[in-house]
């Protein structure tokens, strides 16, 4: 399983529609993964350290190196396939990576 972390500035409204995208999309793609969504307050090492890829809102300064790779999942909330597909094509992407 392929675990993800989405984030907002609330962790509320749009990282919860970004978990439900990336979850429906990647699970049509044949891929089993689980996404959570959180505030980019809570976010720190030690959480993010649980995950193997960070899916933010937007570019976000977190105040540490992420050691995992980030792919910037705004796009998927205009839920206009020519922006949101190179998103899941990325996820994709570094999902194989993975090999997982």
């Amino acid at each position: 399983m392929i675990k993800v972390l989405a984030a907002c500035g609330a962790g509320v409204n749009s990282s919860h529609q970004i978990k439900a995208a990336i979850e429906e999309e990647m699970q049509k793609r044949g891929y089993d993964v689980q996404v959570d969504a959180v505030m980019i307050k809570d976010i720190n090492e030690a959480l993010i350290s649980k995950y193997d890829i960070f899916t933010p809102i937007s570019k976000t300064d977190l105040g540490f190196e992420i050691q995992i790779p980030v792919i910037e999942a705004g796009p998927i909330l205009y839920r206009i396939p020519a922006m949101s597909a190179p998103v899941f094509d990325e996820l994709e992407k570094v999902i194989k990576q993975l090999n997982k």
